[in-house]
């Protein structure tokens, strides 16, 4: 069987959905953690040379590292400048590398995640949170593969104002689950970064959600580390100013980035259901100073 027929028989949507759902996504999410971690460079680069048959893995650009684990190279670093971010202060970047989603306009508090499933920002931020000032704004959701730069940076310059975590499952969070499981990214281990950019004072939210074999999310301006056995406080109050691409954190294998902004905000050129951006390039125009 050639690899290319091999990567198609995964992908078949109910094989592929039952391999990576139908299973204990938990447990099988904590393995993963484990074994991802083994500081072994054999085992590390036949665990990468595995990885690399099922996705199109490419490394050119990360830093030049030797990789003594699978973990290692899942939250590599990359050359200095291998991610440029617009200098336009008009301009919202991409706080990562990703696939683009569902996106567009929230409609009194509703987005999507796939056609015909919808879910509320209420219930997706969690009881505690407040908002109001996206219920008429829009999203764009960034689905970050396996094979992707796995940290996130700030979009513009910013002051993170507040954290909130939301435990929870380990659903794949790939299309063939988001067009199955209602509510997926409501269901999903997730944090909530409530930020206010320092260019009109518009604010904005990130919501990192977590999915099987990652369930982990590393917050750099915090020093901390979410997971699935996290038992710090789940509402954290911070005040902390980053500039625009500065490093906010990263995921330990590849999820998604809902990126949440209040009306007046519009989408930018290219940016649409389907189309691959790294982080730094355009993805939101702020609106117009008056």
């Amino acid at each position: 069987m050639t690899l290319r027929a091999l990567r198609a028989f995964f992908m078949q949507e109910d094989l592929n959905f039952l391999l990576t759902n139908r299973v204990p996504r938990i447990a099988l999410t904590r393995a993963m953690g484990r074994f991802s971690r083994i500081r072994n460079p054999w085992l590390c680069r036949a665990s990468i040379a595995v990885w690399r048959l099922f996705t199109d893995l490419d490394l050119s650009d990360a830093a030049p590292v030797r990789y003594l684990s699978l973990h290692d190279c899942f939250t590599r670093e990359l050359v200095p400048g291998a991610r440029p971010f617009d200098p336009d202060p008009a301009v919202l970047a991409s706080p990562s590398d990703g696939i683009v989603g569902e996106c567009g306009r929230v409609v009194d508090g509703r987005v999507y995640q796939a056609k015909g499933y919808p879910y509320s920002i209420e219930e997706l931020f969690g009881p505690t949170q407040d908002t109001r000032a996206f219920r008429d704004g829009c999203y764009v959701t960034l689905r970050l593969t396996s094979a992707m730069y796995h940290r996130f940076h700030a979009p513009h310059d910013c002051t993170i104002e507040h954290v909130t975590y939301l435990s929870g499952d380990t659903w794949n969070v790939n299309p063939i689950a988001l067009a199955r499981v209602e509510r997926l990214f409501c269901r999903n281990e997730r944090a909530v970064l409530r930020a206010r950019l320092h260019a009109g004072g518009h604010p904005i939210a990130l919501v990192p959600v977590a999915a099987i074999l990652v369930a982990s999310i590393r917050l750099r301006f915090l020093d901390l580390r979410l997971h699935l056995r996290y038992q710090g406080p789940d509402e954290i109050a911070c005040k902390a100013p980053v500039a625009k691409g500065e490093e906010l954190g990263g995921f330990e294998h590849g999820s998604t980035i809902i990126v949440f902004a209040p009306r007046g905000f519009e989408p930018c050129a290219g940016v649409e259901p389907g189309a691959r951006i790294r982080a730094g390039r355009p993805l939101l125009h702020l609106p117009a100073l008056p």
